[in-house]
């Protein structure tokens, strides 16, 4: 029984992960804390900017299956709003057949989809132009579709994630409240905040690209880097040109990534303009406290380029730009980093963690896997490929 001060678990992050965990947690009848450092559905983190896309392809077959899984957990939660959370527009990969980005690879991805049975269509340079709206493409450009690709809102997603927690009466809320200490005693964690002290059996850290300043306090650190992603918004010129969420794979050029995707015109995020994104930084950052509101001039002039040269239906000015900061795992092959706590640290079987990596896609399902996590230190689903091994931890004195 939870009184305000102990819950069964306190999850520290109250981004799209920790509203996630805690209403899968709050399902399961758990009273539940979530910490937030700052106001929650904020722009400071890896959720910054309102749109997300949701598509299957990927180079490893893994990654395939676990979207599908993740798909009845979207229905699940589409149930619970009128608001749609996606708008269904189809994925189109194109470019450089042979090039490996941090998306991956245009053949492995179709090995991937027909592996797991995903349907999906081939396209040639042309058809890339007659069907999609890019235009100067080099002759050598291939690409696939993939219908069920789409925009996430992921504002809406999380303000009904949100909606849900609030009006649970198993899951306490708190905004502006960084974590400065946590304590093993008693077989429980005693978690000092601003806003006071909370005691918990279990722990789930889910702090987003601050994830290092939670775990420092823990004594240990994870292997990252940290991306300012900027990203622009681009005036329709042609009102009926619209576009699939999108992403091209090419060869960089000089210190250009030469890596953008983009996103339709959507009705929840300035319409009548479409966002196109760099996928790569000119300068990774050491630390979040790096990051700054303002998007590198350098990426949005070849954002602008791009666009300028390849897009139909678009005035190549950048409007209503920003940033979103991502903490991207220096361990090679792992994106998304899912397990326990390393073994020195106390109850660490009791303290679960995800952090690192590009993740809307899988919001309600991973909150569902961090709850199996610490409800039963196990899960259906196989988070094989996301185990950290200890051995990448770094051990703080």
């Amino acid at each position: 029984m939870n009184n305000d001060k102990h819950f069964d678990v306190i999850v520290i992050g109250g981004g799209p992960m920790g509203l996630s965990t805690a209403y899968h947690l709050s399902k399961r009848k758990v009273s539940t804390l979530v910490l937030e450092q700052f106001t929650f559905i904020n722009q400071l983190g890896s959720s910054a900017g309102v749109s997300r896309q949701f598509r299957i392809p990927y180079p490893d077959e893994y990654m395939v299956k676990l979207v599908k899984q993740s798909i009845p957990f979207w229905d699940e939660l589409q149930s619970l709003t009128p608001v749609p959370l996606m708008d269904e527009v189809g994925t189109l990969w194109f470019g450089d057949p042979d090039v490996h980005s941090t998306e991956g690879n245009i053949k492995q991805a179709e090995i991937a989809l027909t592996a797991q049975n995903v349907p999906y269509t081939t396209v040639s340079a042309s058809e890339l132009e007659s069907q999609y709206h890019f235009r100067d493409l080099p002759s050598t450009y291939t690409g696939l579709f993939q219908p069920q690709g789409a925009s996430i809102d992921l504002k809406a997603t999380q303000q009904t994630l949100y909606n849900w927690n609030r009006e649970s009466s198993l899951v306490t809320l708190k905004e502006e409240a960084p974590v400065t200490k946590i304590e093993h005693h008693h077989d429980q964690f005693e978690v000092t905040t601003p806003l006071g002290n909370f005691t918990a059996k279990k722990l789930v850290l889910v702090p987003g690209p601050y994830a290092n300043a939670v775990f420092k306090l823990l004594k240990f650190q994870v292997a990252a880097t940290y991306w300012n992603m900027a990203s622009a918004f681009y005036k329709k010129t042609t009102p009926q040109v619209q576009y699939p969420t999108w992403f091209v794979f090419q060869n960089p050029v000089g210190s250009n990534g030469n890596q953008f995707y983009g996103f339709p015109e959507v009705s929840w995020n300035y319409p009548g303009y479409i966002r196109v994104a760099s996928d790569f930084v000119i300068t990774p950052l050491d630390s979040p406290e790096q990051r700054t509101l303002v998007p590198n001039p350098q990426e949005l002039a070849y954002t602008a380029e791009w666009v300028k040269n390849h897009m139909s239906g678009l005035e190549p000015v950048p409007h209503y730009t920003s940033t979103c900061l991502v903490a991207l795992s220096k361990i090679p092959n792992k994106e998304l980093l899912v397990d326990f706590a390393p073994a020195y640290v106390p109850a660490h079987k009791d303290i679960v963690i995800y952090a690192t990596g590009w993740a809307g896609k899988f919001v309600p399902l991973l909150g569902k896997i961090l709850a199996d996590l610490a409800l039963d230190g196990h899960t259906p689903f196989d988070i094989s490929h996301f185990a950290t091994g200890y051995k990448y931890f770094t051990q703080l004195k």
